[in-house]
């Protein structure tokens, strides 16, 4: 869950010392927002680099002051889970990420994009997620964890590839399928786990879900 920003007051609470959760709280909301459509990937830069050496809580409050409360998504009841979601992009990028509650279905159409699926902290609804993409000129990633499989058999790639990066095929209890069909066309997908937060590089923690099993 993101860390929340205590309210700010200018001489008191506002100068108090960030700790390494209350960054990496912020640089999630700041994700989430630029998923959404309210910040661009320049901002998105701008403020995440802002938010990664930022030193007090005013100074962390400053980069998401414009931005709506943070929503509380994990709370969210499975028959509130859309059965179809779209997505219809021409030269941008579509990327669902935090706890967000994943569909019976998705169907995107992208043109020179990319489009980015986190289901690591997602809101499972249904077993089986259906992905049926038109991506032209762009790429899909897919980040999982261990019990998400992933079968892209359906899915026809002409001048791209398919990667399953390491550690994607570790064992354990299914949690969720997904079938992926359509076509990439100049393009590629790419299957991953997620990668460390700019602290748990820096710390040297270990990659999430990389360590293999016994």
């Amino acid at each position: 869950m993101a860390a929340e920003i205590p309210p700010t007051h200018p001489h008191r609470d506002g100068e108090l010392r960030a700790s390494h959760a209350d960054r990496d709280g912020v640089v999630e909301q700041l994700r989430t927002a630029a998923g959404d459509g309210r910040l661009t990937p320049d901002e998105l830069d701008e403020r995440l680099e802002a938010a990664l050496t930022a030193r007090t809580y005013g100074e962390l409050a400053a980069l998401i002051a414009d931005l709506p409360a943070v929503r509380q998504q994990a709370s969210v009841a499975p028959q509130q889970a859309r059965e179809l979601l779209r997505f219809d992009r021409r030269g941008g990028n579509v990327s669902q990420t935090g706890h967000w509650v994943v569909p019976a279905r998705i169907e995107a159409d992208i043109r020179g994009g990319r489009m980015k699926l986190d289901l690591t902290e997602a809101v499972v609804s249904y077993p089986t997620l259906a992905i049926d993409a038109d991506v032209r000129g762009g790429s899909v990633i897919l980040v999982v964890k261990p019990g998400i499989a992933v079968d892209a058999n359906d899915l026809a790639i002409a001048g791209g590839s398919v990667k399953f990066r390491g550690g994607t095929d570790r064992p354990g209890p299914v949690t969720l399928h997904v079938d992926l069909s359509g076509q990439i066309k100049g393009g590629n997908l790419v299957v991953r786990l997620p990668r460390r937060s700019f602290w748990e590089w820096l710390t040297r923690q270990p990659r999430p879900y990389s360590r293999t099993s016994a």
